[in-house]
């Protein structure tokens, strides 16, 4: 790893993080840059000085393993030579706003080499914008307006996908189709009209929403792997036939991959599936964290996108030569030889860090399910930890209250999780980690658990 910068040393005889925070709540909307950064196991956001590897480092000097990795967006682990040598080269440039450069080019061959789907692609700068810009374009080429999306699935925070991402808790309700709950203020309630919700993992419900709109149909949108919710894996024979009922109906089938990404390999979760969408959406992981995004697909659909076709996208900063430089750093770390796979890829350690969690939930008596699928997962506590968790009603009863308490005991140990008001959230750890950071954590863990 490359060493920290001075800018990330204790900021000694400073104001400390309190007082930053109540100075901050005067001209930041909440004290924060975005809602999502408050933690509210802790009741506050952490403030960082700095990230190395896998840590975090406070502005009093405390360095914490970090479990959060950037919403997920630090596969490599912060601060990465390769990434801040990318990022340099950019600088070094002159950043180039505006023009292009030969990098987009060259990145977006390196995308069509790994993602199946991927014929042609667009860069973007959010994931929320490319789930807004995959939703116009699948309109356009379908000439449709109506969207199916899945319950306790997140695509963004805008207008056309923001639904029942965390509904309460309802009765089973198979191969039935959802009302709609919108998940913010200000959303007219006629957009609700064109989405179309069902659960997840229930393939009558599918086949329903398909005959009762499927005329009316322009796209599908899901997490494959449903990661926003903790770890939701699909059914394979499942994502085949909503494959096979789209193709029938020419829907298009959009894979939301902005998290589940470079997770279970280079290919993304299409991959691990064997099931190609028309289109995919990726970030976080792609940059390593710097901003960028990407909307990926077959050729008969992506050339609907402006200039060649109808659905307009654009922007001053879409192809940045930060993110585009970055993410070309990052894809050559991720396609090393074992970088995933191998006795010290990054999957075997998954596989034994989620054993060693799950051990220590056991030896000390605290239900948590512990459910992870690569270098991500989720910890289910108050629910049965031998059973698997499917579909986003079989974890509304989680217990919110021990997680808090957990995430509590963790920060006092120098290990760090996130946690979310209304979603169970998601965890996850870094390359960076490696074997005896994952065993250091574990130690850490095992002696916060000894509180609860």
């Amino acid at each position: 790893m490359a060493t920290v910068t001075e800018t990330a040393a204790p900021e000694r005889g400073t104001r400390t993080a309190a007082d930053h925070f109540r100075a901050a709540a005067r001209v930041l909307v909440g004290g924060v840059s975005g809602s999502a950064r408050v933690n509210p196991a802790l009741d506050h956001p952490l403030l960082a000085a700095g990230g190395d590897g896998a840590r975090l480092i406070a502005t009093d000097g405390r360095r914490y393993l970090d479990f959060h990795t950037g919403y997920g967006a630090t596969i490599l682990g912060h601060n990465h030579p390769a990434v801040r040598a990318a990022i340099e080269q950019a600088l070094d440039m002159g950043v180039v706003l505006g023009p292009e450069t030969v990098y987009q080019q060259r990145l977006a061959a390196r995308l069509v080499e790994l993602i199946p789907c991927a014929e042609q692609v667009r860069f973007a700068n959010s994931g929320s914008e490319a789930t807004m810009a995959a939703v116009r374009l699948a309109r356009a080429h379908t000439g449709r307006a109506k969207l199916l999306k899945f319950e306790g699935h997140f695509h963004g925070l805008h207008e056309h996908v923001l639904y029942s991402t965390h509904p309460p808790a309802r009765p089973p309700a198979p191969g039935q189709l959802l009302p709609p709950t919108i998940d913010s203020g200000g959303i007219p309630e006629a957009f609700a009209d064109l989405v179309v919700v069902v659960p997840w993992n229930d393939l009558a419900a599918v086949e329903r929403a398909f005959a009762e709109h499927g005329d009316d149909l322009a796209a599908v949108i899901m997490e494959p792997i449903n990661y926003n919710a903790g770890c939701l894996v699909a059914d394979s024979d499942y994502l085949r036939a909503v494959r096979r009922i789209t193709a029938a109906h020419g829907t298009v089938l959009i894979f939301d991959e902005v998290l589940s990404g470079f997770r279970t390999g280079v290919s993304c979760g299409q991959g691990y599936y064997g099931v190609t969408p028309d289109v995919a959406l990726l970030g976080k992981a792609v940059a390593n964290g710097v901003p960028l995004a990407v909307i990926a697909g077959r050729r008969a659909i992506m050339e609907t996108l402006s200039p060649l076709g109808s659905a307009a996208h654009s922007g001053t900063y879409s192809g940045h030569l930060f993110g585009v430089l970055a993410a070309l750093a990052t894809l050559d770390e991720l396609t090393a030889p074992d970088f995933y796979d191998g006795p010290t890829g990054i999957v075997a350690h998954a596989d034994r860090f989620y054993g060693g969690l799950y051990d220590i939930f056991a030896r000390h008596g605290i239900p948590c399910r512990v459910q992870g699928l690569g270098p991500r997962f989720g910890l289910y506590f108050g629910l049965d930890p031998d059973r698997p968790v499917n579909v986003y009603q079989d974890i509304v009863g989680h217990d919110s209250a021990l997680l808090k308490r957990f995430v509590r005991a963790c920060f006092a140990e120098g290990v760090y999780f996130h946690t979310y008001d209304v979603v169970v959230g998601h965890h996850g750890f870094s390359a960076a980690h490696g074997s005896a950071g994952l065993d250091e954590a574990l130690e850490r863990i095992d002696a916060a658990c000894g509180g609860l």
